[in-house]
């Protein structure tokens, strides 16, 4: 899968705050994502994202 730094993705399971939109700040083995939310921020690593990856969400700016 391609990913951006900048893409907004849907996971599997929501934030305990309720949004479960997450914004990818860091690329590599692992990711860094900020809930879109709260602005929480975690690492996980790849393997992780890609398995409760769901979907790309357009965002229009």
């Amino acid at each position: 899968m391609d990913f951006q730094i900048g893409d907004i993705i849907k996971m599997k399971k929501p934030h305990p705050c309720g949004a479960n939109q997450w914004e990818i700040t860091r690329v590599g083995m692992d990711f860094r994502l900020k809930c879109r939310g709260c602005g929480h921020q975690v690492m996980l690593p790849r393997g992780k994202v890609e398995k409760n990856f769901r979907g790309k969400i357009e965002v229009l700016d």
